[in-house]
């Protein structure tokens, strides 16, 4: 019997917030395969990132609230089996793209497990951590969705596009863990946010924020689309609004690094950078 626990600590509702750099690649796509991108989009959204996130949670066996989740369950040992079966189906329906996707997504897969695994842990190691999550969930996956939504497979992508893709998560990613500083010291995890600190955090945010347009600002200018760029821009105003209000909240009371703020963050910020993304993708 499929258990509600693992349903719910599969998170499927958090690959929204990975969603972006998916749009962001098909967007830079001359020639899109659509039966591809579609595939592609159920590889990555509905398979890989929440066996990922599952995966994650039978690691840790969170009794706080994570990404997403106020009240996460306990993981049983089908969670671990569910994942597992995930991947496998992520692999196979991988053959379908080309050897070059399979073995992206297989390399994705075990940086994942990597972090989230005991035996190895990367996430407590707090630079480590954070540049295998910047690095995969970025770079690696505009790629991939470049090399395989693209008629004939090509291997030609946007370097500059895929380093502010990584960018983006990586002035991102920090703010998610800027709550759990003391749940991750409990499980003598040290992350990138409680290295930096509160503040620092914010400060780190910002800088690789301000890094990830000024990039794609310079491409989408070299490129000759400097309107798209604006959209995007435009559509990201509110983020940026609510990241100033909340990081002076946070200045003047730190209490106010908490859970739900954090998921406001989480969720505008997705909206946000989707939208943008998407409106990109359709002006093409």
């Amino acid at each position: 019997m499929f258990q509600t626990s693992t349903l719910q600590l599969l998170r499927f509702h958090f690959s929204f917030f990975l969603m972006p750099v998916y749009w962001f690649a098909l967007g830079q796509i001359k020639h899109v395969d659509i039966f591809a991108a579609v595939l592609i989009f159920i590889i990555l959204h509905m398979l890989v990132y929440p066996a990922s996130n599952g995966y994650n949670s039978y690691m840790d066996r969170d009794e706080t609230s994570i990404g997403g989740l106020k009240n996460p369950a306990q993981p049983t040992r089908q969670l671990f089996y569910v994942t597992l079966l995930m991947d496998l189906a992520a692999l196979a329906l991988s053959f379908f793209i080309s050897i070059i996707f399979v073995l992206g997504i297989f390399t994705y897969i075990l940086a994942s497990r990597a972090y989230s695994y005991r035996g190895i842990r990367l996430k407590k190691y707090p630079v480590a951590g954070y540049l295998t999550v910047v690095f995969f969930q970025g770079a690696v996956v505009f790629f991939l969705v470049c090399h395989g939504a693209s008629v004939g497979r090509s291997l030609d992508f946007p370097v500059w596009c895929a380093i502010g893709a990584s960018l983006l998560i990586g002035g991102f990613y920090p703010l998610t863990q800027i709550y759990q500083h003391k749940a991750d010291l409990n499980d003598q995890v040290k992350t990138i946010s409680y290295l930096l600190g509160y503040r620092g955090t914010f400060i780190f945010c910002a800088m690789v924020y301000t890094g990830a347009f000024a990039i794609l600002a310079g491409y989408f200018n070299y490129s000759n689309q400097e309107s798209r760029f604006l959209v995007f821009a435009v559509s990201m105003l509110p983020v940026i609004i609510y990241f100033i209000k909340w990081a002076l909240s946070v200045w003047k009371d730190m209490t106010e690094a908490n859970f739900a703020n954090t998921m406001r963050m989480n969720y505008l910020a997705s909206i946000c950078t989707n939208i943008g993304f998407i409106v990109v993708l359709l002006t093409r």
